[in-house]
């Protein structure tokens, strides 16, 4: 609408812009406790697998503690703010306040559906425990003093590292450290975090997200998904290993629509890795496989990644999705050519060319998506949240007449919601880690590290491509842009690399992370889907695994020849 009246009236809704925030903020509010059981809840439940049954009991009732802790921080600390804060917001009309309490009643209902799912699991005991201790670290952290000497930000991340090692949700892990950091000398006290928090998430950018997510299930429900599948095997099908070349053929193509990793790796583990099970491939491989080339759709654009990344650094979000373009076709080249080595070696029957014209005609309009994106983005037509909106708008009337149900159509409104607001939670937690590194000047400290060593430009891309891939072990994608996109740019400038070019690194990069132990969180997501345990998608994929880090070994390299 905003666009229609833009072009074709002059004229548009007064305050669209702050209300959009304001209304992605309740989205995540409201959205967050329902994601509690989801996998973007960023549970790394590696370790307390590991556990006898009595430890995993422990650490569930320390992670249920963080969770609570959390909720309390957000409930009680929007609570003061509320009380305390002034003014109107201009555009609206509004008390401020409001959009505090938002997230106020989201931190409630967290603690409130957490206690709900454990009575309903007949934990009570541990539920009594979890919270009990919970309120008791939120009356105790206030009122203590514990002069340690160390930087604010290594509180909160061993508090945080804490959390993450007995599987609480990484969002709740960083909120709860936060807090538990002001008894050890930090400078944000319960309102400050809450304020960098909702100030963390409340960016008009991050409205494109829940559209894109939209976006990618409605393709999936309309049966327009299954159409780029039929298009990819009659192109790619017939050579050898077909059915992993069409899978990946089919990643690169949804990745023009749905902009999300999880959402494709979703996708291919419900349909592509089932058939390539029964065409002969062990029930790893093909898992691995699904998984691999799932990265290709936070690349490729329409990337969520990107657009984080364009929050974390205010570079331009048009040039990193024309970078990601030139990023995932040479990743998906190194992906080819590792299945045509590594994967089964049976192909499907060649498609003739009619087959292959009525499957392109059939999945023509998906790619209409790309042409709303990419060309609309660059060209200044639209803005990205515009673009993302279109998009969902696009494949919403690409359902009509199809298997679209009114059930169905909650169904992708509901999962959207609850993805994007976890996406949300996570950014905004990720504010008062930010805000604390940049007191203790952690910036400064590793460019003065790495400056020392005396290294050119390729020897800086090679020390902060280690270190990332450090970080991307443990820290889900959108946490790591967050915390060391800021830190790791200014030292690629400073080296003379392009900064777009260093942004598809740093994405690139990051996105491998999905795949590496212990979190990797696409190997996670095939293993909830497929029932095949995550150690032999980990074994398995490594042949894929070796593909995309020679890809980003070539674009590293070309950032220095170039």
């Amino acid at each position: 609408m905003t666009v229609v009246l833009r072009y074709g009236f002059n004229t548009g809704f007064v305050g669209s812009e702050e209300l959009g925030i304001w209304l992605h903020v309740a989205l995540i509010a409201f959205g967050a406790p329902l994601a509690l059981n989801s996998a973007l809840a960023m549970r790394l439940d590696v370790f307390t697998a590991r556990l006898p049954p009595g430890g995993r009991d422990a650490a569930a009732v320390l992670s249920d503690t963080c969770t609570v802790l959390a909720g309390l921080v957000l409930a009680f600390g929007s609570a003061r703010i509320a009380t305390m804060l002034g003014g109107v917001a201009p555009a609206l009309g509004l008390p401020e306040w409001i959009r505090f309490g938002f997230l106020g009643a989201g931190g409630a209902m967290i603690v409130v559906v957490l206690a709900l799912q454990r009575l309903a699991e007949g934990r009570w005991r541990s539920l009594m425990v979890a919270l009990a201790a919970g309120f008791g670290l939120y009356l105790v952290t206030a009122q203590m003093t514990v002069p340690v000497g160390w930087p604010s930000s290594v509180v909160l991340g061993l508090f945080a590292a804490m959390g993450v090692v007995v599987a609480a949700p990484l969002p709740h892990a960083l909120i709860a450290a936060a807090y538990l950091a002001v008894a050890f000398g930090s400078p944000l006290p319960e309102q400050a975090i809450v304020s960098y928090t909702v100030g963390g998430m409340s960016k008009f950018l991050l409205l494109a997200i829940p559209f894109f997510l939209l976006a990618g299930g409605l393709l999936t429900l309309s049966g327009t998904a299954a159409r780029i599948v039929r298009f990819a095997a009659s192109l790619v099908g017939h050579r050898r290993a077909g059915l992993a070349q069409t899978t990946l053929l089919t990643s690169v193509l949804f990745s023009g629509a749905s902009g999300s990793s999880v959402a494709n790796a979703a996708f291919g583990s419900a349909t592509l890795q089932p058939e390539l099970v029964k065409n002969g491939y062990a029930p790893a491989q093909a898992g691995a496989i699904v998984a691999s080339t799932s990265v290709l759709d936070n690349v490729i654009p329409p990337s969520i990644a990107f657009l984080i990344l364009a929050v974390a650094t205010n570079l331009s979000v048009g040039a990193l999705l024309v970078g990601g373009l030139m990023a995932g076709a040479l990743m998906a080249m190194c992906l080819a050519v590792a299945i045509h080595l590594s994967a089964n070696s049976q192909s499907m029957a060649r498609a003739g060319a009619a087959e292959r014209w009525r499957s392109a005609r059939a999945a023509i309009p998906a790619f209409g998506l790309g042409i709303i994106v990419v060309v609309g983005i660059r060209m200044g037509v639209v803005t990205v949240t515009e673009a993302a909106a279109l998009a969902a708008l696009y494949t919403l009337v690409l359902g009509i007449g199809t298997r679209l149900t009114m059930m169905s159509l909650y169904a992708a409104f509901r999962q959207s919601a609850i993805e994007a607001s976890a996406i949300g939670l996570l950014i905004g937690a990720a504010g008062p880690f930010a805000f604390l590194m940049a007191v203790d000047n952690v910036s400064s400290l590793v460019s003065s590290l790495i400056s020392g060593l005396g290294l050119g430009p390729l020897g800086v891309l090679i020390v902060i491509n280690v270190l990332l891939v450090m970080v991307g072990l443990v820290l889900d994608i959108g946490a790591a842009i967050l915390l060391f996109a800021p830190i790791f740019l200014p030292l690629a400038v400073a080296a003379g690399v392009d900064p777009i070019h260093f942004g598809v690194i740093l994405v690139v990069n990051l996105m491998i992370g999905g795949l590496t132990p212990p979190f990797g969180m696409l190997v996670f997501v095939v293993s909830g889907v497929t029932k095949v345990p995550a150690g032999a998608l980990f074994r398995a994929i490594l042949p894929y695994l070796a593909a995309l880090f020679v890809s980003l070994a070539l674009l590293t390299a070309g950032a220095v020849i170039l």
